[in-house]
């Protein structure tokens, strides 16, 4: 394995990671328009936390894609063909999300900015659930060909593991938002955002026990890397006290560090048990690896290059981004 190959897949996990610590929170703040919001005041100043970020964290997704296109293409080329209508219904619930900005703000009917509010909230639910169940799928063997073709069947995308792991995505992001609401309101959403997450809490350690018992009993994790998985899990367990601690001490800018931790560990987890392999075959000797599944060294050097590049001002925006756009939210108004 060559240097720019273990690069390329660690820098894979990073925008993964990215993803989800800054979409996770615009997931939850979307969940958060009709699980926390009780009228459509509410539900305006929910949008207005995420209005100026939601559309370019999305592009983490969008990158991790392309990255993974460029750099892995027989893992890319495997992962979405064999997941295709998983990843379907993911784009789906993006779309949904999008548009429904736009046209509950176009909307010439309380009916019609009803159902885009509902849209909003269904395409917050969808992706990181569905994203959550891929992202599990991959833990465990999958029917891989000796093309490298796989052929997951029903079982292999839905099953105990892919259920708890996608539940346990949409709580963490949900989790994540509600801090982040905490950190960007004002008034009663703030409040009753710390109340959710002190009963919610609970729930994710009983979660987080259930998952790591179905990671060692359905997947090779603690088998192949026994110290680096029990110590990312307890690590997880450790971000979620760290959250807990901050919302009962009420310190928001703790416990959403701490809830982002937590769905960052989750993919380190996933990148660390799958290494050196990125799908694992039922069929150990189909199983794709990253020495197999990588572009030419040629390839891999442009695209470091190019990212040495870019990188920088990419994150120069983000930063310059939530710089500009850190005020509180206030409570909206009745009209």
């Amino acid at each position: 394995m060559s240097f720019l190959q273990l690069l390329w897949f660690l820098l894979l996990a990073v925008l993964f990671i990215g993803f989800f610590f800054l979409e996770g929170f615009d997931f939850g703040v979307g969940m958060a328009t009709r699980l926390l919001a009780r009228n459509e005041r509410e539900r305006t100043q929910l949008i207005a936390t995420i209005g100026p970020h939601w559309d370019g964290n999305e592009v983490w997704l969008i990158t991790a894609g392309g990255a993974m296109f460029a750099s892995y293409p027989l893992w890319y080329a495997s992962l979405f063909s064999g997941f295709y209508i998983m990843f379907f219904l993911v784009l789906l619930g993006l779309i949904m999300r999008g548009v429904s900005f736009e046209f509950a703000a176009h909307a010439e009917t309380a009916r019609g900015r009803s159902i885009w509010r509902w849209a909003l909230f269904i395409g917050s639910i969808l992706p990181p659930f569905v994203l959550g169940m891929i992202f599990t799928a991959i833990m465990q063997p999958l029917p891989i060909d000796s093309h490298m073709d796989v052929y997951a069947a029903l079982g292999d995308q839905i099953n105990l593991l892919t259920i708890v792991g996608g539940v346990a995505v949409t709580l963490m992001c949900f989790m994540h938002g509600l801090n982040f609401i905490r950190l960007k309101t004002e008034g009663a959403l703030r409040i009753r955002a710390r109340a959710w997450n002190q009963k919610l809490s609970w729930l994710l350690y009983a979660g987080e026990v259930v998952f790591a018992v179905l990671v060692f009993f359905q997947t090779d994790f603690f088998a192949k890397r026994p110290l680096s998985t029990g110590l990312i899990i307890v690590l997880i367990v450790c971000a979620a006290v760290i959250q807990h601690l901050g919302v009962l001490q009420d310190k928001e800018l703790l416990s959403f560090i701490g809830s982002g931790l937590g769905l960052t560990l989750v993919v380190a987890l996933i990148f660390n048990g799958l290494f050196p392999r990125v799908l694992i075959g039922t069929n150990a000797a189909h199983s794709l690896l990253i020495t197999q599944a990588s572009a030419s060294p040629l390839t891999l050097k442009i695209m470091t290059i190019v990212t040495c590049i870019l990188l920088p001002i990419a994150l120069a925006y983000f930063i310059w981004a939530y710089v500009v756009f850190h005020k509180r939210i206030p409570e909206v108004k009745a009209a």
